[in-house]
């Protein structure tokens, strides 16, 4: 999956932290919510603006991450 169409990234919004298509719904939210157990219906149904693709761009946007930061080590 190609997050990048989906996760943004604004200087003046959410303290610059990546959000899903220019909301303020941050990745690390999405995240958050996702392990404490939400399922990704549970979190659609709490905010409908969001779908299953946001919601993969970010778990995408994270293991991408995280490959990266393991990389630079």
């Amino acid at each position: 999956m190609d997050y990048r169409e989906i996760i943004t990234i604004e200087p003046g919004k959410r303290g610059g932290r990546p959000c899903i298509r220019h909301m303020r719904i941050a990745v690390a939210d999405v995240l958050g919510w996702l392990a404490d157990g939400q399922t990704p219906e549970e979190i659609i149904s709490d905010f409908p603006e969001l779908t299953e693709q946001d919601i993969r761009a970010a778990l995408a946007y994270a293991a991408d991450r995280e490959r990266r930061l393991i990389t630079a080590s």
